[in-house]
């Protein structure tokens, strides 16, 4: 469907060679986060949503993308990162996640890095606002750090089960 589309944004082609991972690269706040590039299907501007009543606070809405209902989840309230600000530079990154759509908002989008296993360290265990379960670990690339996150536990944990309803 619009695979190709995820490829072409990437500008890289779908093998990732076999001694890397790629990871495309956004911000919440001040930080820096990655996902699998291979998770992601687009990456599209804000728009309006359609508020589902009684859903939790980081569940923005839904939008209706190309015949399918997507369930929109806005990180920075999800991790508690003050108060969300919709600009020009905010994003939604379309995800594909064990066969659902689900749309992510962040601050913005970066680029696509290609983490080696010897550039990905674990997660130290620490009090975060969000549980370390969803960490990957931290990707140092020079100077910049990236908080890995398996975006598939983060979406399927019990407290994103909505998305499930929502999608279904």
């Amino acid at each position: 469907m619009s695979d190709n589309m995820s490829k072409n944004i990437s500008g890289f082609g779908e093998k990732a060679d076999s001694t890397g991972n790629e990871f495309l690269a956004f911000t919440l706040g001040k930080e820096e986060y990655g996902i699998d590039i291979l998770k992601v299907q687009e990456i599209r501007g804000y728009e309006a949503v359609t508020r589902i009543a009684n859903s939790p606070e980081f569940i923005k809405g839904v939008v209706n993308l190309r015949g399918i209902i997507v369930p929109i989840v806005d990180m920075r309230i999800k991790f508690q990162l003050g108060e969300p600000t919709y600009d020009q530079f905010t994003v939604v990154i379309i995800l594909n996640i064990s066969g659902r759509v689900v749309g992510m908002v962040v601050d913005s989008v970066s680029d696509v890095i290609t983490l080696n296993p010897e550039q990905i360290k674990p997660a130290p265990e620490m009090g975060t606002t969000f549980d370390s379960d969803y960490l990957i670990g931290l990707g140092t690339l020079d100077e910049r750090m990236l908080i890995l996150v398996d975006i598939d536990k983060l979406m399927s944990s019990a407290d994103m089960g909505l998305i499930e309803k929502l999608a279904a």
